[in-house]
This record gives C-alpha cells, sequence and structure tokens, in this order.
C-alpha cells in the first residue's frame, strides 16, 4: 500500500507550518512593525524633552499646547493620507488653510456668529477641493500641477482678501473655545476635534468600501477600473474629502490663534506629506495608515516644540525634518523590495 508522507514535526510533535505566512498576515507584521517604530521615535523625543527641559516640557500646559498645535495639522494629515494613498498628491492644502480662514475672518462673515464662522471656513475648504478634483478627474490635470495652481491662486485671493493684514475675531464663541474653562477633563476642545476626525478618517479607509477603492486606485487605477471603479469620480470625492479637512483646520486655527491671516498654513503642505510619509503611507499610492500619519504629525510636533524651548535655530530643526523624510523613504523602499 502507498503511505502518504506526513508533514514535519518537531519535538513536541506539533505540526510546522508549510511555505510562507499567508499576505494578510505578512501585512498585519509589518504594520505593527511600523507602528511600534514609530511609539518608539516619539517615546525617544519625550525622553529627549524629558531630560533637556524637564520642567518646561513635562508641564502639563506644555504637552496640552504639543497636543493643541498638532490637531490643525493633523486634520490636514488626514486628508493628505487619503490623497497619497490613492496615487495622488495636494500641494494646495496650506494656502487652502489660509484662504479659509481670511474668509471665515471678514467682518461680513463674523456677522453671522460662530455658525457663519464654521460654515464659510468649511464651504471654503470644499469649493477649492472641487476645483482640484475636478480639474484632476476631468480635466486630466496632473495632481501636481493642477494644485500648484491652486496653491498660488489661493494665496494670493487671501492676500488679496486681507490686503495683508491680521483679522481678529470678535465672536465670543470661538474666542471661548481657545481658553483653558472650555478644555474637557483637560484636554483642548481642539485635541477633541483632531481624535474625532482621527477616528472617522481610519474607519473610513480600514472599514469601509470607500476606503478599498481608494487603496485599490492608488494600487493600479487600470486595474480598478477594470474592476468596476469609477476612478475619476473616486478622485474627485478625494480631493473633496482633503478640501473638508483643510476647511476643518482652519475653523481650529482660528480658534487656536483668534485671528485670520493670508499667512496662516504656510508650509502645511509639505508637513503633512512628510508626516504621511514617515507615518508608513506610500508616496507612489496603493497603502495607506491613519494610525502612522498621527503618530508622525505628534514626532514633527514634538520635535518643533523640544527645539523651541531648547532655543535651537529653526534651520537645524528643519535639518532634523529633512533627515527623517529621508530615512523614511529608504525603509519604505528596502520594506517594498523584500515584498
Amino acid at each position: 500500500m502507498t503511505q502518504h508522507a506526513s508533514p514535519p514535526r518537531d519535538s513536541t510533535d506539533k505540526v510546522q507550518p508549510i511555505g510562507p505566512l499567508p499576505a494578510w498576515r505578512s501585512l498585519v507584521a509589518r504594520a505593527d512593525v511600523r507602528t511600534l517604530s514609530l511609539l518608539g521615535v516619539l517615546l525617544a523625543l519625550v525622553v529627549v524633552g524629558g531630560i533637556t527641559k524637564p520642567d518646561e516640557f513635562l508641564d502639563t500646559r506644555n504637552l496640552q499646547l504639543v497636543l493643541t498645535q498638532a490637531s490643525v495639522i493633523g486634520v490636514v494629515t488626514v486628508g493628505m493620507t487619503f490623497v497619497i494613498t490613492s496615487g495622488g498628491i495636494d500641494l494646495s492644502v496650506g494656502a487652502i488653510v489660509a484662504l479659509a480662514s481670511v474668509w471665515a475672518t471678514t467682518v461680513a462673515t463674523q456677522d453671522f456668529g460662530f455658525a457663519g464662522i464654521l460654515f464659510t471656513a468649511v464651504l471654503v475648504g470644499v469649493g477649492c477641493g472641487l476645483v482640484n478634483g475636478v480639474l484632476i478627474a476631468y480635466g486630466s490635470l496632473v495632481p501636481f500641477i493642477a494644485t500648484l495652481a491652486m496653491l498660488a491662486s489661493a494665496r494670493g485671493l487671501a492676500l488679496q482678501i486681507t490686503d495683508g493684514k491680521t483679522q481678529i475675531v470678535t465672536v465670543d464663541g470661538i474666542l471661548e473655545l481657545g481658553e483653558r474653562d472650555s478644555y474637557v477633563l483637560g484636554i483642548p476642545p481642539l485635541v477633541l476635534v483632531f481624535a474625532v476626525v482621527t477616528i472617522i478618517g481610519w474607519l473610513v479607509l480600514n472599514r469601509t468600501t470607500f476606503g478599498r477603492r481608494t487603496v485599490a486606485v492608488g494600487g493600479n487605477a487600470e486595474a480598478a477600473r477594470l474592476a468596476g471603479i469609477d476612478v475619476r469620480r473616486q478622485r474627485l470625492y478625494l480631493y473633496l474629502l482633503s478640501g473638508l479637512c483643510c476647511g476643518i483646520a482652519a475653523f481650529l486655527l482660528i480658534i487656536l490663534s483668534g485671528s485670520g491671516q493670508n499667512t496662516n498654513g504656510n508650509l502645511y503642505e509639505l508637513d503633512a506629506i512628510a508626516a504621511a510619509i514617515i507615518g508608513g503611507t506610500l508616496l507612489s499610492g496603493g497603502r495607506g495608515t491613519i494610525t502612522g500619519s498621527v503618530l508622525g504629525v505628534l514626532i514633527f510636533t514634538t520635535i518643533t516644540n523640544i527645539f523651541a524651548l531648547n532655543n535651537l535655530q529653526s534651520d537645524v530643526q528643519q535639518i532634523a525634518k529633512g533627515a527623517i523624510i529621508v530615512a523614511a523613504v529608504l525603509v519604505q523602499r528596502r520594506t517594498a523590495s523584500t515584498t
């Protein structure tokens, strides 16, 4: 009789797995490594801050400030993560934040109170996202060119509206949200908004058809089209989402500063892209992680805070950020080459 070969067994008589791990388990393992690595970097920065300036850095007010500052750029980064995951890019996010903040703080808008400022900021953000989306999805413009044009146009319009002057907010409801009396269990309202946006973003990217379509478009747009996905409409929605996040961030920035300025959101596009990349989102598209992007934002914000407390020059800070970005991209390429 023919005997069938049995799988190899070890000294404990347990069946050993044959062949490589399933793809999904390998992906989860890599994601865990990335997340743990980012948490390790963040923890190391906290240790550095605690050693160099223990009294100032570890003070509750300073930690609240770090989280508050991270909230504004963090909301922008959530939208940017979706765009990059789809294989696109948005260079206009900082300019859109500036335009939304100044348009929402004009005297005419402030006459409508809290709701008027919020509605205007969100509407301007979504409107700019709509223009970007239409030009890219239906006008066949390269995302780099379309969003670069939006960057220049939005900055110019913001400067024209303000005439280079700061617009002071006089609405009490807005100003009160920036005070410590409005904190919930010691947490600033801006941080709570950031947390809600992050949770929603994570759920949409990881637990919805919209998220799966975003990843599919970024991985292979032609294959996604053949699979029945309306690629153009999906890209339009993604830039609308990015614009929405910019509008929300503009409103948070108005609360934080109590004003609207045409210089708001300066270099937000670079910070958002950098945070998403070091978080594990592929610049070429096809993979994105909201958790990693948020950790990237916290890392960059903590670096900025440590440099400020130690009175170090901003050029050194930029060099440090650049080194982190390069290292993250090299790690991504190494990871991609081994998969």
